[in-house]
C-alpha cells in the first residue's frame, strides 16, 4: 500500500547570490530562498543544504542577485502617477527643448482643455532665472497651461492660465508663498510654495477614473525599480480613497505606508491612530506630514542667513514655532508618527527645537522623522541623536544639487549638507528614499550617489564632499531596515527572514559582489515578489 504523498512545502527561489540586512545591520549571505505556503520566508539556504523535494514551484535565479524588496522612505505614490499621465519635462536641458515638447505634446493631446506637466528646472537649463509665461505663451497660446517644478515646491503658468485664475498685479502674496514679480509688480507666471493655490484652485481635478489609471501607473513604475514598499508623503483624502478602490478589488501590489497631508487629511481618514494593516498588509496610515519650509530649487528653503545668489531673501518659513510645536502635539497626542519636511538650515534647526521641546511631554518610541535634512548647520547635526530623530534623506538629491546648493548658501555655509556619515557616526537612524517624482525611483543610482557622491557623469571628480559617502552595506540598510524602522514596519519588511513575508527582487546581475557606481547605476530588476508572489517582470 502507498501512503498520502507529502505535502508541498511551498517554492524555491535557487542558485541566487543572496543578499539581506541582518539584525546587526551587517549583510549576510544566501544562495536559496524558501517559500512557504502563507506566501512567507521559511529559509535563507546555504550551499550545501538540502533543498526540499516536494514543491508549487523551482526558479532557477541563475547567479543573480537577490536582495529584500527595496523601501523608498520617502515618495509621493499619486503625484509620480499623475507625471507618468502628463508632459514630462525632467529630462529637458533647455527653455528651448522644454518649448519643443509643450508644443508637441499640445497638439497630440487636444484635451483636457488645460494642459499640465511636471520637471522643469532653471538651473538644469542654464537659464539663470525662473522662466515666465511670456517664455512659454509662444508654445501654447490658447489653452491655460500649469507646469510643476521638478520639486513640487513652484508652478508655472502661461497667460491664459493667470487670466482664467484671474491673477493680477493686486493680487497679494499668501502667507507661506510667493509669487514672481517683475520690475512693475506684475506676476511673471511662477508661483513659489502656497501662492501655487491659487493657480491650483482652478484647475480641473482628476476624474476617479484618472486617478485609479495614476496608481496603477505608478505601482507598475515602481516595481520595475524594485521598489515592493515605499511611505507615501503627503497622502490626500482623495489619494486615500483611490489606495482604498485599488485594495477591494485587489489592485494593491506595492506596500504603501501613508502619512496624511496636514492634520486634517489625517484626522479624516484615521480617525484617532494610526490605522491597522489593510488588505494583507499593503496598507496602512501611520503619521502625518508637516512642512516647514520650501525647496532650494525655488529658494524657498528656510535659510539661517539669507541666500548667497540672491540676498533679499532668506526664503519661507510656511510654519512659525507656536503653530509647528501645537500641530506636532495634536499629532503626538493621538499616537500619529510626525514626518516634517525641513530643507534649510533654519527649518532644521527649528524641527529639532520643537522635538527636543515635546519630547518632554511625549514619551515613548515616537520616532520624529525630518524629511530631507538637506541643508544643515553642522552645530546642528549632533542634534539630531536626540529623542530617537530619524533623518529621512534622498542621495540623489546631492548629485542633482550639488552645484546649485554652493550657488545658494555659498562653499562655507554647505559643510553640513547632505551629511549621511555624519548623521550614521552620530548613531542617527538613517532611511533613505527618492522624492519621486522629484528624482527618479529608481534606487540603484541612490545606491550609486550614496557610496560615491559622484552624479551619473562621474562628477565631481572624487566626489563632493566625499567624507560624507557611505559604504555600500550602509545604503543598503538605509533603503531597507532602515527605511522600514523609520515608517514602524520593522516586524514585516525590510529583511528576509524566516516569518516574514517573502518580498523580493532578482537583478540582471550581481552589482554588490565588486561595488562600482558605474554598475550600480546600469542595474535592472528581473522580478519583483511580494508576499512570495511573483508581480511584475521584465519583459
Amino acid at each position: 500500500m502507498y501512503g498520502p504523498a507529502p505535502a508541498n512545502e511551498g517554492g524555491l527561489i535557487d542558485n541566487v547570490a543572496g543578499y539581506t540586512i541582518g539584525p546587526d545591520g551587517q549583510v549576510k549571505h544566501f544562495n536559496g530562498l524558501l517559500i512557504g505556503t502563507d506566501g512567507k520566508v521559511k529559509a535563507l539556504l546555504q550551499p550545501g543544504d538540502a533543498r526540499p523535494q516536494w514543491l508549487d514551484f523551482r526558479l532557477d535565479g541563475k547567479g543573480h542577485a537577490l536582495l529584500p524588496g527595496l523601501f523608498d522612505a520617502h515618495g509621493h505614490v499619486m503625484e509620480y502617477g499623475q507625471s507618468l499621465l502628463t508632459l514630462d519635462l525632467t529630462a529637458t536641458t533647455s527653455l528651448a527643448g522644454a518649448l519643443t515638447a509643450l508644443a508637441a505634446y499640445a497638439g497630440d493631446h487636444p484635451k483636457p482643455a488645460w494642459v499640465q506637466g511636471f520637471g522643469w528646472n532653471q538651473e538644469r537649463w542654464g537659464l539663470g532665472r525662473f522662466p515666465t509665461a511670456a517664455d512659454i505663451d509662444p508654445a501654447v497660446r490658447d489653452r491655460p497651461v500649469v507646469l510643476e517644478r521638478v520639486d513640487g515646491h513652484a508652478l508655472l503658468a502661461n497667460s491664459a492660465a493667470l487670466t482664467a485664475a484671474g491673477i493680477s498685479a493686486q493680487t497679494k502674496d499668501p502667507a507661506g508663498g510667493h509669487i514672481e514679480r517683475d520690475a512693475r509688480g506684475r506676476p511673471t507666471g511662477v508661483f513659489v510654495d502656497a501662492a501655487q493655490d491659487l493657480i491650483r484652485r482652478v484647475v480641473p481635478a482628476m476624474t476617479p477614473l484618472e486617478r485609479d489609471e495614476a496608481l496603477a501607473r505608478a505601482q507598475e513604475a515602481l516595481l520595475g525599480f524594485g521598489v515592493t514598499a515605499t511611505a507615501d508623503m503627503g497622502t490626500s483624502v482623495d489619494d486615500w480613497n483611490v489606495m482604498r478602490r485599488a485594495g477591494d478589488r485587489g489592485a494593491l501590489r506595492v506596500r504603501i505606508i501613508a502619512y496624511g497631508h496636514g492634520m486634517d487629511a489625517t484626522l479624516s481618514i484615521a480617525g484617532t491612530g494610526p490605522t491597522q494593516w489593510l488588505y494583507r498588509d499593503h496598507l496602512r496610515m501611520v503619521g502625518v506630514k508637516l512642512y516647514a519650509d520650501g525647496a532650494l530649487g525655488s529658494r524657498g528653503a528656510w535659510l539661517k542667513q539669507p541666500y548667497a545668489d540672491k540676498p533679499d531673501t532668506r526664503g519661507l518659513s510656511l510654519l512659525d514655532d507656536t503653530k509647528l510645536k501645537n500641530l506636532m502635539s495634536r499629532a503626538a497626542m493621538d499616537n500619529f508618527q510626525v514626518a516634517v519636511h525641513a530643507i534649510g538650515d533654519a527649518a532644521n534647526a527649528e524641527v529639532l527645537d520643537a522635538i527636543a521641546e515635546l519630547s518632554e511631554t511625549y514619551k515613548g518610541d515616537r520616532r520624529w522623522r525630518i524629511e530631507h535634512a538637506q541643508i544643515v548647520d553642522p552645530a546642528d547635526l549632533p542634534r539630531f541623536a536626540g529623542h530617537g530623530t530619524i533623518a529621512s534623506m534622498q542621495p540623489t538629491h546631492e548629485t542633482s544639487d550639488w552645484k546649485m546648493a554652493e550657488a545658494r548658501l555659498g562653499p562655507d555655509r554647505i559643510k553640513g549638507s547632505y551629511a549621511w556619515a555624519t548623521m550614521l557616526a552620530n548613531h542617527v537612524p538613517l532611511a533613505f528614499g527618492s522624492d519621486y517624482p522629484v528624482e527618479s525611483p529608481n534606487p540603484f543610482p541612490g545606491l550609486a550617489a550614496a557610496i560615491s557622491r559622484v552624479d551619473a557623469q562621474g562628477q565631481p571628480p572624487g566626489g563632493w564632499q566625499p567624507r560624507e559617502a557611505i559604504t555600500l552595506d550602509q545604503a543598503l540598510a538605509a533603503f531597507t531596515t532602515g527605511a522600514a524602522y523609520a515608517a514602524f514596519a520593522e516586524d514585516k519588511l525590510g529583511t528576509l527572514a524566516p516569518g516574514r513575508p517573502a518580498d523580493f527582487i532578482l537583478l540582471d546581475g550581481d552589482p554588490l559582489a565588486r561595488p562600482d557606481p558605474a554598475q550600480l547605476r546600469a542595474t535592472h530588476v528581473l522580478e519583483s515578489w511580494v508576499g512570495g508572489v511573483r508581480v511584475w517582470q521584465r519583459k
